[in-house]
């Protein structure tokens, strides 16, 4: 299985970088994890939104593959406990598909990248930053590997 995130957005700080880096050395190489920036689509006023959000969800849909399992991750999806997230985590391994998490832009994904999308997961009801949600995805994933190997890093 292999796992990648396709994030929408622009640089990032370096801390970000730093904590993304930090958490994503310490996952399995079997993953194959990594990171696709798709570039933000410019909004030259505020009715341009609607236009950048589909343009944004057509650069998605385009590097997505048709067998991936896609998860969306949006504030309006299902919550996990670490443990829950752990068990499907099992269940996509069982499985063996590879997966795409997908975080939209400023404004949100597309209608036809929601729609695409097998899983909506919320990483809570806060809404964060981009920069913050990478790191807290691909830390809920180091943790969800820990917890299906006995690792001590969870002791929830």
């Amino acid at each position: 299985m292999h796992i990648r995130v396709i994030a929408v957005s622009d640089r990032q700080p370096a801390w970000v970088a730093a904590a993304f880096d930090e958490y994503a050395k310490r996952l399995p190489g079997q993953w194959r994890f990594r990171l696709d920036n798709v570039a933000t689509t410019r909004r030259v006023d505020e009715g341009s939104a609607g236009q950048a959000v589909r343009a944004e969800g057509q650069k998605v849909l385009k590097q997505l593959k048709p067998a991936e399992t896609v998860v969306l991750l949006d504030e309006s999806g299902i919550e996990f406990t670490s443990e829950g997230l752990a068990t499907r985590l099992n269940d996509w391994q069982t499985v063996g598909n590879d997966l795409a998490f997908v975080i939209g832009g400023p404004d949100g994904v597309s209608a036809e990248c929601a729609r695409r999308a097998d899983l909506c997961w919320s990483l809570s009801r806060l809404t964060y930053p981009h920069g913050l949600a990478r790191v807290v995805l691909v830390e809920q994933l180091y943790r969800a590997w820990t917890l299906l190997n006995g690792h001590p890093y969870h002791r929830g």
